[in-house]
């Protein structure tokens, strides 16, 4: 069975002068950096000092895998561009590097891998650029052959920019039915700028997902948007709606603001927001 053509949106973005310019912006390395320390916080390991090997995944030209060497751990990277594979070789990087679609699957033996990392890559499976490009088998295939690849427990964690809250959902759903548990920690959750999505998976038994930074809401955000750590919807609305408690038009404003915050599109105020609505047979 021939092996499937390696083609996506990597191989349109990055030309070896783009991957050049990309690898030496002082401002693309020091976001690689912030973003790639935090993957490994999550990840959480135990304080030991131990040397951990970590798959990378969307490995570009290893500026992810610099800081990973830096924090003392080996690392073998995976990605589609070509271009940015060769700057990788070219800057000696220490870890390994190889081409390929995470699409099409991890290439690796099983349980070999103590942890994953992947900055801003696992949201381009999400793209149909070709008739062959399904976006749910291809995540299928992606987090099943992940999941076998990990120690038993041992964790994924992926940030991504979902372009909304229902391709976050596909993607965490995506996951969870293969075996993970875990689920989105979105940190710096009330401002535009700030906020990063990092998918925090475990290939074992369920735990309690990792407090997000900046967070100053008096309850769990992920349960606000309807989606709890074991895949199913949140029943807190069924909680609302046995209830027979009217919020009033002040509360009514305040949720919507907040959605507005989170970029979730809601009605337009109006003289009838908030009414109360009379009871119906």
């Amino acid at each position: 069975m021939s092996r499937p053509e390696l083609t996506a949106p990597a191989d349109v973005f990055y030309s070896h002068t783009e991957a050049r310019k990309y690898t030496q912006s002082s401002r693309v390395i020091e976001i690689q950096e912030r973003l790639t320390e935090r993957a490994v916080e999550l990840l959480n390991f135990p304080d030991d000092g131990s040397c951990r090997l970590i798959l990378d995944v969307g490995c570009g030209s290893g500026l992810s895998g610099d800081r990973l060497t830096e924090l003392g751990h080996q690392w073998i990277g995976i990605d589609l561009s070509e271009a940015m594979l060769e700057h990788a070789r070219e800057r000696e990087v220490e870890g390994d590097v190889t081409r390929n679609d995470m699409g099409h699957g991890v290439p690796f033996r099983p349980g070999v891998f103590d942890g994953c990392v992947s900055i801003s890559a696992v949201q381009w499976l999400c793209n149909a650029d070709n008739s062959a490009h399904i976006p749910q088998r291809r995540l299928k295939t992606f987090f099943t052959q992940l999941y076998k690849c990990l120690k038993r427990g041992a964790k994924a964690v992926l940030q991504i920019y979902p372009d909304g809250p229902r391709q976050a959902e596909m993607i965490t759903t995506a996951a969870l039915r293969v075996g993970f548990s875990g689920g989105l920690v979105v940190d710096y959750p009330n401002s535009t700028r700030a906020k990063k999505y990092f998918l925090v998976l475990a290939a074992g038994p369920p735990e309690s997902l990792p407090r997000a930074k900046g967070e100053d809401d008096d309850e769990d955000d992920y349960e606000r948007r309807g989606m709890r750590m074991d895949g199913r919807k949140s029943d807190k609305g069924a909680k609302y709606r046995k209830s027979n408690n009217h919020k009033g038009k002040a509360w009514v404003m305040k949720k919507k603001e907040q959605y507005r915050n989170r970029g979730v599109h809601v009605a337009n105020d109006s003289k009838f927001t908030g009414r109360k609505r009379k009871d119906r047979l």
